[in-house]
């Protein structure tokens, strides 16, 4: 077997089992060639090979490189001073109707260059990939009006090409409805769907559609005229859902066939039982239960019981989850939520590849996937779920290249 490089003395998280999520061996090798694994096991099996470099890596763990698979890191300004007000008592909800929220992120992201987006965003960027991400989905939701939402999606597929990550690009152009269409949402809809979107797909900008689906944004209609357009145009949906009420989104989002119903906090066993039978995957974003200091947790419990998979992601944006930093979103996870560090580390790997249905790219350490690695200064893999904060990564690769 001919390979670029042979990856040894290391011990293997391959992700790969659906019971028993880390699948670990304990002495393990990955051959790697033209970007890909071409094998993955226990030393004692590796097959005759020609490898042109070898890496022993001092019996350090392996595990995929981390899947961020829902944020928004590219906008323009921050929104501090809402944090303040928050800490103050004001709520999520009632900033937002007094124009706050994600209205004031869209004047500064409308202001700001390419340049000053994809400056601004690396430095988010740099966050996740030093805790082990290699693969990040972008949202587009703070431009709001045509030139403004390709601009973000020029961003984001700019970041894909030369910062190091693989990126997933999503378009949400229903996520508040922008100043100027206050006294005619049904036309900011209409410019949405029939004008924006298909502009977006046309420049080969936009790898799914989003919707935020709540009574301070978007009502089932209005996010179902979106879908049903993203189903023509061949694009898969994901939905925001459930945040801060049950209003029917998981059910929605089963409804279109969804990749990932994201947040349901509030989603009942109803909307948990359509997901289930739709295969939608729940993505839990703890970062913005912990800065909105909500206290109403996802249905853990129910997923469970009805075997929806689990993913989990940073939810990376300037107001609810200023949080750039994966094994963070781990470690939260396991804490807020219960998860148990097995179900957290597979939530931010093969569950979080399958919500950007990538599942057959990514996520797991066998042969035919990417060469995506994450190495890790730890005696187990719990400890990517203890730590809060500490270092751990010790090198990442991307697409068959460590970084430097």
């Amino acid at each position: 077997m001919r390979a670029d490089r042979l990856i040894t003395d290391c011990r293997l998280a391959t992700m790969v089992a659906d019971g028993e999520a880390y699948g670990t061996v304990d002495d393990g090798a990955i051959l790697i060639e033209s970007g890909r694994i071409v094998w993955a096991g226990a030393r004692a099996d590796l097959p005759a090979h020609e490898a042109i470099e070898t890496d022993r890596l001092d019996g350090r763990w392996v595990t995929p490189g981390l899947v961020d698979c829902h944020t928004h890191l590219v906008f323009g300004g921050d929104r501090s001073g809402e944090f303040e007000q928050r800490l103050g008592g004001a709520t999520y909800e009632e900033i937002a109707r007094a124009g706050g929220g994600i209205v004031s992120s869209v004047a500064a992201t409308r202001a700001a260059s390419e340049d000053e987006l994809y400056a601004s965003a690396l430095g988010r960027l740099a966050g996740l990939k030093a805790t082990g991400v290699t693969t990040v989905e972008i949202k587009s939701g703070y431009g709001l009006d045509p030139d403004s939402e390709l601009k973000m999606l020029r961003v984001a597929r700019r970041i894909g090409r030369e910062a190091g990550v693989r990126v997933r690009t999503s378009y949400l152009g229903l996520h508040a409805v922008p100043p100027e269409w206050k006294a005619d949402r049904a036309r900011y809809v209409d410019l949405a769907v029939d004008e924006i979107l298909p502009a977006a797909h046309a420049g080969g900008l936009v790898d799914a559609v989003d919707a935020y689906c709540e009574p301070i944004a978007f009502s089932t209609e209005e996010v179902g005229r979106l879908f049903d357009k993203a189903r023509a145009l061949g694009l898969p949906v994901r939905l925001h859902a459930d945040q801060l009420s049950d209003g029917g989104g998981a059910a929605l989002a089963a409804k279109y066939g969804a990749l990932s119903a994201d947040h349901i906090e509030h989603t009942g066993e109803a909307g948990v039982r359509a997901m289930a039978e739709a295969g939608v995957v729940a993505v839990l974003l703890p970062g913005a239960y912990l800065m909105l200091r909500e206290t109403t947790p996802p249905p853990i419990d129910l997923l469970r019981r009805h075997g929806v998979a689990m993913a989990v992601a940073t939810d990376c944006n300037p107001g609810t989850s200023p949080l750039a930093s994966m094994t963070a979103a781990i470690n939260l996870a396991c804490v807020q939520f219960r998860l148990t560090p097995e179900e957290a580390l597979a939530g931010a790997t093969r569950i979080a590849a399958r919500a950007l249905g990538l599942e057959d790219e990514i996520g797991t350490l066998e042969a035919g996937k990417a060469a995506d690695l994450a190495v890790w200064d730890i005696a187990r893999p719990a400890e990517l779920a203890y730590w809060l904060g500490k270092p751990l990564l010790a090198r990442r690769m991307a697409g068959g290249v460590w970084d430097a």
